[in-house]
């Protein structure tokens, strides 16, 4: 067998879009021509980060795959017994949408009105234990494998915290997806965080600094780029929260694509700064036609639909691009984020 192609991935967060990336990742993973050096991921990219992690350090590829598997079918059985559920009417217009659900527009309402602290008093959160049962976290702090990276955003000074995997654990995790209107403010050795989102959704600069393999594969959920001006108030709301957990992400892109052109011109040594080869695999178009409230629909048809995307587009990935890893960027760096 040829060599394989080490990459490194970037697995951005969106709620139940997550699952688009548990599609990418089970179909990479099915490539026995791709080996995963390091993952950074934010918020559910933070949680498909860990499992995946995980799974490569328990049992390889195959292992990887199943624990996805069955991480995203426990979400669709966790989504089965809250009220927020799509209708029927939702379900004939629309894959993922919930626009006709009456207790997902009160939820809407009431997160407008009261915070979780004073909605959740009690600070359940059932995904905590669905993590715990789905991540060994001692054997992910300590057992070789590939790097992981997962950011959160202090709240009290506004910092990306990026926690690496021998301080990994359960909180980390909770801290990277936790999203203010929904849950309160997780502590992680005695600082309070946030949705990583915020600050880095994913961040870029841990796989960079790390060394390595230069190719860096980033999966994204939210939409640089939508086809017509937001006009009702939930558009604008979820047009203006894509615009501010994609901005690190352009902002990173843009230095990266600086620096990249200094090395090319000489003006930068290659034996102290990365040259490194951008990859995306991304479903705008289709994403972009989902509303906020899909990304709290966690119904396991939904699950399923966006996994079959993410893998249609990642094998569309391989084939297209598979021989450019390693040799040079497949992204239009600058025509998709400058």
């Amino acid at each position: 067998m040829a060599e394989k192609k080490r990459i490194k991935l970037a697995l951005q967060g969106g709620g139940s879009h997550g699952a688009f990336t548990w599609g990418v990742l089970d179909r990479l993973l099915a490539d026995e021509r791709i080996e995963v050096d390091a993952v950074v991921g934010t918020s559910a990219g933070a949680m498909n980060a860990a499992v995946l992690t995980d799974g490569l350090i328990a049992g390889g590829a195959a292992e990887a795959r199943r624990r996805l598997d069955t991480f995203w079918e426990g979400i669709g059985g966790l989504s089965a017994n809250t009220f927020i559920q799509p209708t029927p009417m939702d379900r004939m217009l629309s894959a993922g949408n919930m626009d006709f659900s009456p207790l997902w527009r009160f939820t809407e309402v009431l997160m407008r009105q009261f915070s979780p602290y004073e909605l959740n008093p009690t600070n359940s959160n059932p995904l905590r234990d669905h993590l715990e049962a789905s991540v060994d976290f001692a054997r992910l702090r300590s057992a070789p494998g590939p790097a992981l990276f997962v950011c959160a955003t202090n709240v009290l000074t506004g910092r990306l915290r990026v926690f690496e995997r021998a301080e990994m654990g359960v909180e980390a995790v909770l801290a990277s997806a936790c999203l203010p209107l929904l849950h309160h403010a997780v502590e992680v050795d005695g600082q309070h965080y946030w949705d990583g989102g915020y600050c880095g959704n994913p961040p870029i600069f841990p796989l960079i600094y790390m060394g390595g393999a230069p190719d860096i594969l980033i999966v994204q959920l939210n939409p640089v780029n939508i086809p017509e001006v937001p006009r009702d108030i939930r558009a604008i709301v979820d047009r203006m929260n894509t615009l501010s957990f994609n901005s690190s992400l352009m902002r990173e892109m843009r230095m990266i694509h600086f620096v990249t052109g200094l090395i090319d011109k000489g003006d930068l040594p290659k034996d102290r700064y990365m040259r490194c080869f951008i990859h995306t695999i991304d479903a705008e178009e289709e994403l972009a036609a989902f509303n906020a409230s899909s990304k709290l629909n966690g119904s396991i048809e939904f699950l399923k639909h966006l996994r079959a995307l993410g893998a249609a587009r990642a094998g569309a990935f391989l084939d297209a691009h598979f021989d450019e890893i390693g040799q040079k960027s497949s992204a239009d760096v600058v025509g998709k984020f400058l």
